[in-house]
């Protein structure tokens, strides 16, 4: 199963690489006008294209748009509970345990973004930050947007979440993302990601094999149905989790929850797009809104039908 699955991501990667690097016409893409720019101005036009996306994250993962000077974004984030929590009636998860995040994200200046966000769920308050390395062009000469994204995490619950020994470095953690991005057309971009996690403290009583650094990638894309209106997915792989490669449990055996965690994520959702707001309602695997918290501690398979529902609002006002 593992050889199986690292070539079909290479497969998978090598196919997204090509169509990342053809050339399209990139003047589709704007506004349309009332006269066609001649071919020569085309080539010689460097400027950067319109945003391939409407707001600073899809799903659950950060898309390569990063706000002008003077921008304010404001995200609410909601997660419901599980659909398969065999809990009694909960009316979808909405009546169960359920994880919100409110965050706001500023442009500081050209080409970089600066938020803070507080989530319920372990009391988390994170800082991050956004920088557009470089801008897909309108003439091809740059044919990706390629964009960093990092963020520094504190778990504010009180101390005795972490032990005899506690210091106050236990309670952070880290993120750091590479989003290279492609807007293909109006109707369809595409992007991928490397990501790298390093948690201070894990939790190694419950995961023994857990490590505090991980790694792993991710693809996203959104196609438009019809006027502001977009299908929107996600698929995020771990590779180095104790369950990276997993697909199922094994079993009922409480032993092996040891090793099943880590799992990979995959969200499906609708996005409805405005020039000031994006609202998106989506089915996914994971229940954080922390991207280490997803990427290392997630124990639901998607194919075990262990999903969610939940929804994204932003509003982005300019000054």
């Amino acid at each position: 199963m593992k050889t199986t699955f690292i070539k079909s991501t290479s497969i998978i990667a090598a196919v997204v690489t090509v169509l990342f690097f053809l050339p399209s016409k990139m003047q589709a893409q704007e506004e349309a006008t009332t006269e066609e720019p001649a071919k020569e101005e085309v080539k010689k036009d460097k400027t950067p294209i319109r945003p391939a996306w409407n707001a600073g994250m899809l799903i659950e993962t950060q898309t390569d748009l990063v706000w002008d000077k003077g921008t304010l974004e404001f995200v609410m984030q909601h997660r419901f509970g599980l659909l398969n929590a065999n809990n009694g009636f909960d009316l979808a998860g909405i009546y169960g345990a359920s994880n919100i995040r409110m965050a706001a994200n500023y442009g500081l200046f050209k080409n970089f973004n600066i938020g803070f966000g507080t989530q319920k769920n372990n009391m988390i308050q994170d800082l991050n930050w956004k920088y557009k390395i470089f801008s897909q062009t309108k003439s091809n000469s740059m044919p990706v947007a390629i964009t960093y994204f990092g963020n520094v995490q504190v778990d504010a619950r009180d101390k005795s979440f972490f032990g005899a020994n506690y210091m106050f470095s236990d309670r952070m953690a880290y993120f750091n993302q590479l989003i290279i991005s492609r807007k293909f057309s109006r109707n369809v971009s595409l992007q991928v990601t490397a990501n790298y996690s390093h948690y201070n403290q894990i939790n190694a009583t419950t995961y023994p094999t857990l490590k505090h650094d991980n790694f792993g990638f991710g693809f996203a894309g959104r196609i438009k149905i019809r006027n502001s209106t977009y299908f929107i997915f996600e698929y995020d792989q771990a590779l180095t989790t104790p369950g990276a490669y997993k697909w199922l449990p094994e079993d009922n055996n409480p032993a092996l929850a040891s090793e099943e965690v880590g799992l990979r994520n995959v969200s499906l959702g609708i996005e409805i797009a405005t020039s000031s707001h994006a609202f998106h309602f989506f089915v996914t695997t994971y229940n954080g809104i922390s991207y280490q918290q997803n990427m290392v501690y997630n124990t639901n398979y998607f194919a075990d039908g262990a999903v969610l529902l939940g929804f994204n609002i932003t509003r982005n006002w300019n000054f």
